[in-house]
């Protein structure tokens, strides 16, 4: 079986096609380059380089967020359009769940997280080795997320490039409990993404249509639209 895995969920970058379990090609790039301009590129590369056509393709993988909003909306349409034009199901996993799959063979606590700005960050929280989720995906503040990780008193690995941004906040919470994943394992892989993907149950043609992006919050135009909304109200 032949898998793409398509991860734009953040500035990084990450296709891979997957056959029979064994990694054909994978890129991971961490530039500043706009996804809707590298993507596609990277993805037709790949398939030149394994001698692969998009026909052959037997399903796609997708980060359906958290993360940002512009990224994740790149992937997730890129990978609603092949798929249906393919004819091919497609499935979506969490973009955290992604990236805490890098350090799976941790012995403790997993927690991911994105920077989401003024001190809030997407974050979700997993156990080592089974990746069962411990916090679900979600938008808070550090300092919630923090307050979590230290009542289970347990050894927690953070993953993420945006970890250092609060690198202090988290020893001051965890102290010794508190653990950082090395830089080979900061950037999410799309190899990854379809690892988790095979165990999920595949989606139907029919819900390619309905798939949507899981953003966890509302954008910050839509939220200063409600706002002048609620003005002209009163």
């Amino acid at each position: 079986m032949i898998w793409l895995g398509i991860e734009t969920s953040n500035s990084p970058l990450s296709i891979a096609i997957v056959k029979d379990g064994q990694v054909l090609a994978e890129v991971v790039q961490n530039i500043k380059l706009t996804h809707s301009v590298t993507a596609m590129p990277t993805i037709e590369e790949l398939l030149n380089k394994v001698n692969i056509k998009p026909t052959d393709i037997d399903a796609i993988a997708v980060s359906e967020g958290p993360g940002s909003y512009t990224g994740i909306r790149i992937g997730v349409t890129l990978a609603k359009t092949l798929a249906w034009t393919l004819k091919k199901p497609l499935v979506g996993i969490s973009s955290l769940k992604v990236l805490a799959a890098n350090a799976q063979l941790f012995n403790g606590v997993i927690c991911s997280l994105f920077d989401a700005r003024r001190q809030n960050v997407y974050a979700a929280a997993y156990h080592g080795m089974s990746l069962e989720t411990i916090i679900e995906d979600r938008h808070d503040s550090i300092d919630a997320i923090l307050v979590q990780l230290q009542q289970l008193n347990e050894r927690v690995v953070f993953v993420g490039v945006d970890a250092g941004n609060f690198k202090d906040q988290i020893v001051q919470y965890l102290g010794d409990n508190a653990f950082f994943a090395p830089l080979s394992l900061q950037l999410p892989r799309a190899s990854k993404l379809i690892e988790l993907a095979e165990s999920e149950t595949l989606l139907n043609e029919a819900e390619v249509h309905t798939f949507v992006p899981k953003y966890h919050r509302i954008a910050q135009a839509e939220a200063n639209w409600v706002k002048e909304q609620k003005k002209e109200q009163q």
